[in-house]
C-alpha cells in the first residue's frame, strides 16, 4: 500500500516538472532574438483550420456517441430476433453518415 502511495507521489512530481519545464522553456521570451515586428492581423487562413478542424471534431464526436448508443440497442435487438440485423446495419450506416458529413463540411470551409 505504501509502494502505492509513493509511486503515485513520483507520478504527480513527474507530470508536474514536465508541466513547469514546458512553461519556462516555451512561455519566456528569447534572450538572443532580433527585434520583433509588428505582427499581422491574423490570417483567415487560420481560422478556416480552426473551423475545420471544429466542424469535423464535433461531426466525429456526434457520430461516436450515436454509434455507442445505436450499437448497443442494435446488438440488443439482433440478439432477440435475428431478421433485425439488416435494419441495424442501415441505422448504424445512417449514423455514421454524420461523420462523413462533417467531413464534406470541413472540405467546403478549406476550399473557399
Amino acid at each position: 500500500m505504501m509502494q502505492l502511495k509513493v509511486r503515485g507521489a513520483l507520478s504527480l512530481l513527474t507530470i508536474l516538472a514536465a508541466v513547469v519545464f514546458a512553461g519556462v522553456a516555451f512561455a519566456s521570451p528569447a534572450v538572443y532574438a532580433q527585434e520583433a515586428e509588428p505582427a499581422p492581423a491574423a490570417s483567415s487562413n487560420a481560422f478556416k483550420f480552426l473551423a475545420a478542424g471544429i466542424a469535423f471534431g464535433l461531426a466525429a464526436l456526434g457520430a461516436g456517441f450515436g454509434l455507442g448508443f445505436v450499437g448497443a440497442a442494435g446488438l440488443a435487438a439482433i440478439s432477440e430476433n435475428p431478421k433485425m440485423q439488416s435494419s441495424v446495419f442501415i441505422i448504424v450506416g445512417m449514423v455514421e453518415s454524420i461523420a462523413i458529413y462533417g467531413i464534406v463540411m470541413m472540405f467546403i470551409i478549406l476550399g473557399q
